[in-house]
Order: C-alpha cells, then structure tokens, then sequence
C-alpha cells in the first residue's frame, strides 16, 4: 500500500472513530449496560433538583419509573440551560459540548444523555427552520407527552382580594423570571401600562422569595413551580389566580422527551412505558405525591373525548 493511500485510510478510519464519540446509545446498547441515562434541568424544582444528596422531583421520578419498567438503573444527567433549547438538545442529545473533554482520555464518549426530559411536543417547533431554511431540529425525535404546563398568578390574599384579570397589575408589583415569557408580557401587554409594577428575579423560588419579604404581591410561573411554591410557604394567605392572559399566545403547552434521530427504536420503548404510566394513573400520582395539579397532554385529553 502506498503512503498517499494508506494516509487517506488512516484518515477515514479516525473520522469514523471521531463520529461516533459525542453519540448517545442505541436501544440494545442501554439494555446490555444496566442503566439508561437520563437528561434533567439542574436546581429546578419541583422538576429536577438535588434533595438531601440524591436527585429528586418530578422527571426524576418519571426518569426513575422508565428504568424500571425497561429493567435497567437509573443514571442522571444534570443539563446546564445554554441560551435556548436548540443548544440544550445539541449539548446534551446529538452532539455534546464542545467543551465536555476528557483529558485522560480524548478518545472517550461525550457526556450526554440517553433521553432528554422536558422538550416541548409541539410540531411547529419540531418542525422549525432557520433564517436560511434549514431545519433546527432534524437531529432530534421528539416525543412522549407526558403533562401539560400552562402560566399560573400566585398572590398574597393580605394584598389582593382576589386575581381575575392582569389589570390588576398596573397598580400591584408582580414578581416574574428575568427574560422568561411572563417577563416580557407583564412589560409590553397593554401598552406597557404594568411595565413599571413588573418586578424581575433570577428565577421562581427568587421572585416567590420576594412575595415572602413583601416586595411583590403576587409572582406568575409555570403552574407546576407555583403550586410547589405555595406548598412549601405553608401558609394560607397565598392564593393562585383565575385570571387568563390576553394577547400572550400560546397559555398551555405538551411537555415530553428527546432522543438523537438514530436511536428512534428507544424512543419508542421508553415513550411506550410513559404512555402506560399515563393510563394506568402513575403519571398522576407522581405529581399529586409531590402536591402539584396535573394535567394530562392534548394527545391523552383528544383519546378521553
């Protein structure tokens, strides 16, 4: 073999190496190796978090519940949130971080997870192109609706007599998510008229954290992170809302699961054990266990018309 041809087998055999280092695991893989591993948000309660030195919450849980339906353990993979979820399916589903290196060992897989857990189910979504008209998710299978999540106002009943409308707002501060949605529709909604009432935070547990310390008289979050927020206040003066939110758009939205588009036959089998977990009432019982509203997906809600 002559050295030009032998360089370019060299060179076509370290790309296939290469190509397959930041890759997931296909359906038989996970079954051989004992564990599946499981991709959640990092210190976001009541979802995923850290409690007394173990994982704990609601995808944990869930996570928890397809591992032993699949007959593996349960491995976490902690996802730290880049600056939208196109990076955070790259990051941590198809592809890896391009800083998750392992000096000892160059050649060793990326950190990334098996399953990802709170993707939104939406087709437009899955479906979306860039500016150039190209698809943002086609490395991705996006699947398994597992609840539904909509908007929720909390408020203190010492300062509000009750929340049926956002007008309120333009004369009482509410406490949002710095850059979250809630944010960005309390600051331009109406003009703009509850823009100087709208108080930011770096997150829920903060913006609820100052409804404690009376800086604000009410938060609005994810109903899920405010019913977790009054159950563990313990105190009766904070009520949730019955108002809905005009001109906001799209109030309630599927929340499922991700995996690479080449391990679609574990899609498959872990969206099967989510599906059972949903019929058979162990989906509801999870967040009724942790004192949360559940509220089955527009997939489950279309089959029980």
């Amino acid at each position: 073999m002559n050295k030009t041809l032998f360089s370019k087998v060299v060179l076509l055999t370290c790309a296939s190496l290469l190509s397959s280092l930041a890759q997931a695991r296909y359906y038989d893989d996970v079954i051989d190796s004992g564990f599946i591993k499981i991709g959640v948000y990092r210190d976001f309660p009541p979802y995923s978090f850290m409690q007394n030195g173990e994982p704990a919450g609601i995808d944990v849980e869930v996570g928890k519940a397809i591992a032993k339906d699949l007959g593996v353990d349960f491995r976490v993979h902690w996802i730290i949130p880049d600056e939208n979820l196109e990076d955070d399916l790259r990051n941590n589903v198809w592809k890896g971080h391009y800083l998750d290196k392992n000096e000892e060992n160059p050649l060793a897989l990326k950190n990334i997870a098996d399953v990802m857990m709170r993707v939104p189910y939406d087709r437009d979504y899955s479906y979306k192109i860039d500016g150039y008209g190209l698809a943002l998710n086609d490395m991705v299978v996006m699947f398994g609706p597992y609840h539904r999540e909509s908007w929720q106002v909390a408020y203190d009943s010492t300062k509000l007599d009750n929340v049926s409308t956002v007008a309120v707002f333009q004369y009482h501060p509410i406490g949002v998510e710095i850059d979250s949605l809630p944010a960005m529709y309390l600051t331009s909604a109406f003009g703009g008229r509850m823009r100087d009432k709208t108080h930011h935070y770096q997150n829920a547990e903060a913006a609820f954290a100052g409804m404690l310390a009376e800086e604000v008289d009410a938060v609005m979050a994810m109903r899920s992170e405010v019913d977790w927020l009054i159950q563990n206040s313990d105190l009766d003066r904070y009520k949730l809302g019955e108002n809905s939110y005009p001109m906001m758009g799209k109030q309630k939205w599927d929340i499922g699961m991700a995996v690479k588009h080449t391990y679609r036959q574990l899609g498959y089998a872990v969206g099967d054990v989510v599906e059972k977990m949903i019929k058979d009432g162990e989906m509801e019982q999870i967040f009724s266990k942790h004192g949360l509203r559940y509220e089955l997906p527009g997939l489950y809600q279309e089959m029980n018309k």
